[in-house]
C-alpha cells in the first residue's frame, strides 16, 4: 500500500478512472501528474494544488521521467510514446489492475460485445437481494479504488469490463461471464484479433477454483472456454427457463442472453429462484439500453443510443413487431454496415430511418443497396 509513497506517477487520460487514481495515489503520498490531450481539461474532483498538469498535444512528451503511469481505458495501450517508456523501465499499470492485486473479495467480471452493462447490474441486484456484501463497481457503479475500505473476504465486486481494460490484464477474476462477442471498436483496435484476444484476458489466467460463465450461442465466445482452466458454465438463451421469461419488462430477444447470463451466474452463488425471479420481475433496464422513455399520443419512444454498433442495433430493432421508426447515425468506428441494412430492408415494420451524423451517408449507401420500401431520410451531421 505503501508502494506509491514519494513516486512520481503519470494518471494517463481524466475521466472516472483518472479520478479514481488520482485520489488514491495522492492518498498514498505520490506526485501525480494528470496528463490528458485535451486543452480545456477542468480538474475539479480533486485537490489541485497538490497535482501537475500537462494538457494538449505535447501530453505524451517526457514519459520516461515516470516510476508508473495509470493509463485510462479511452487511452491505446500500444501507443509508440507508451510503449517506448515501458521499455526505459516505466510500469505501464492501470485501475483495474491496481484492484485486481488489492480486492480482499472476490470479483465477477462481465465482458461481451453488448450487454455487460444490464447483466452485470442484474448480477449485483440478484445477488443483493440474497444479502451478500456486493458491490457493483467499474464503468457502472462506484469508483473501484474509492470501494477498497469497505471491502472484506467476503465480498463480491461485480465489473463490466471493456476490451480497453483487459488488453493488458494479467490476472483474470473469479467469475468471468464472457456474453456475445462479435466485433466492436475497430477504431480503436488494430483490427479484429486484437479485439478478440483482449477480451480473452477475462479467462486466460483463471484456475481451477474459478469459473467462466460462456455464452455457447456465439462461436467466438464458446471457444473461451479452451483459453481457462476455470470450471466453465455455459449458457444459452434457447435453454433458459419459461420461469425466468414471465412478467419481465425487459423488451428483445438480446435481453434473454443478459438474464440467462445473470442467472448462471448467480446460481454459483447458490441463489433460489424466488431471489432471482423476485429480481427479473421488476427490472426496468439501464438508461438509454432500450430504455422507455415516454409516449406522445399514440407514438412510444424507445432511447438506445448505447447500441453503438450493428449488432445490437439489429438487436434492438428485432424487438419490435409494431410499425417502427429508426432514428440512425452518429460517428464511423470502421465496422460493417451491411448486415444492418439488410435487417432494416427485411422487416416490414420498419416504416421510416432517419440518418444523422457523419456515418448517415456511409448507412443510406448500404440502406440502398437493399429494396427498402419505407422512407429514408438522410439528415446529416446536424
Amino acid at each position: 500500500m505503501e508502494n506509491f509513497k514519494g513516486k512520481n506517477v503519470a494518471v494517463l487520460g481524466w475521466g472516472i478512472n483518472g479520478v479514481d487514481a488520482a485520489k488514491y495515489l495522492l492518498s498514498h503520498s505520490a506526485n501525480v501528474t494528470v496528463l490528458d490531450r485535451n486543452p480545456n481539461l477542468k480538474i475539479t474532483e480533486v485537490n489541485k494544488a497538490k497535482i501537475n498538469f500537462i494538457k494538449g498535444v505535447n501530453y505524451l512528451r517526457g514519459l520516461k521521467k515516470y516510476n508508473y503511469i495509470f493509463r485510462a481505458p479511452a487511452v491505446y495501450r500500444y501507443l509508440p510514446e507508451l510503449v517506448d517508456a515501458e521499455r526505459s523501465g516505466v510500469i505501464v499499470t492501470s485501475v483495474l489492475k491496481l484492484f485486481c492485486d488489492l480486492c480482499p473479495g472476490k470479483i465477477i467480471g462481465v465482458t461481451g460485445t453488448k450487454g455487460k452493462g444490464t447483466t452485470s447490474t442484474l448480477i449485483y441486484e440478484i445477488l443483493k437481494n440474497q444479502g451478500k456484501d456486493v458491490y457493483l463497481a467499474g464503468n457502472i457503479g462506484d469508483p473501484v479504488l474509492n470501494l477498497l475500505p469497505k471491502l472484506t473476504k467476503k465480498s463480491l465486486v461485480v465489473l463490466e469490463l471493456s476490451s480497453f481494460q483487459l488488453i493488458d490484464a494479467k490476472k483474470s477474476p473469479n467469475v468471468a461471464v464472457v456474453l456475445n462477442i462479435t466485433v466492436d471498436h475497430l477504431d480503436w483496435h488494430k483490427d479484429r484479433k486484437e479485439y478478440v484476444e483482449s477480451k480473452k484476458n477475462i479467462v486466460k489466467y483463471q484456475d481451477n477454483k474459478d469459473f467462466a460463465v460462456i455464452n455457447k450461442d456465439y462461436l467466438t465466445s464458446k471457444n473461451f472456454a479452451e483459453d481457462t482452466r476455470a470450471k466453465v458454465v455455459f449458457f444459452s438463451k434457447k435453454t433458459l427457463q419459461d420461469k425466468y421469461k414471465k412478467r419481465l419488462l425487459l423488451r428483445g430477444e438480446h435481453n434473454l442472453e443478459n438474464i440467462s447470463a445473470a442467472v448462471s451466474t448467480t446460481k454459483i452463488f447458490r441463489t433460489n429462484d424466488t431471489e432471482i425471479i423476485a429480481v427479473l420481475s421488476k427490472f426496468k433496464g439501464l438508461e438509454h439500453r432500450l430504455e422507455l422513455v415516454g409516449k406522445v399520443k399514440e407514438v412510444t419512444f424507445y432511447n438506445d443510443s448505447f447500441a453503438t454498433g450493428p449488432q445490437p442495433t439489429i438487436a434492438a430493432i428485432e424487438a419490435f413487431d409494431e410499425p417502427t421508426t429508426l432514428i440512425l447515425g452518429g460517428y464511423d468506428k470502421g465496422l460493417d454496415y451491411s448486415s444492418l441494412a439488410r435487417i432494416i430492408s427485411k422487416r416490414k415494420n420498419v416504416k421510416a430511418v432517419l440518418l444523422i451524423g457523419s456515418l448517415s451517408r456511409k448507412i443510406k449507401k448500404e440502406i440502398n443497396k437493399f429494396s427498402f420500401k419505407g422512407k429514408l431520410v438522410e439528415l446529416g451531421k446536424s
